[in-house]
């Protein structure tokens, strides 16, 4: 994968789905589509080494105990 780009630049699927949908990673507070179907609580770039080190299954799933 490419270096990422400043903070101040959103991860590439929060141009992608609806505004409500919009949160911040994570890991580095960069704008994601981080709510609703296909979220994910951290962007490309921070997701990319937690992929390398769990493998491609890594999913965040719930916070409900």
């Amino acid at each position: 994968m490419t270096t990422a780009p400043p903070r101040t630049e959103p991860d590439p699927s929060a141009l992608t789905c609806p505004g409500d949908r919009v949160g911040l990673c994570s890991g580095c507070q960069r704008k994601t589509h981080k709510y609703g179907s296909g979220g994910s609580l951290l962007c490309q770039w921070c997701m990319a080494p937690v992929q390398a080190g769990w493998g491609t299954f890594v999913r965040y799933v719930s916070t409900r105990v």
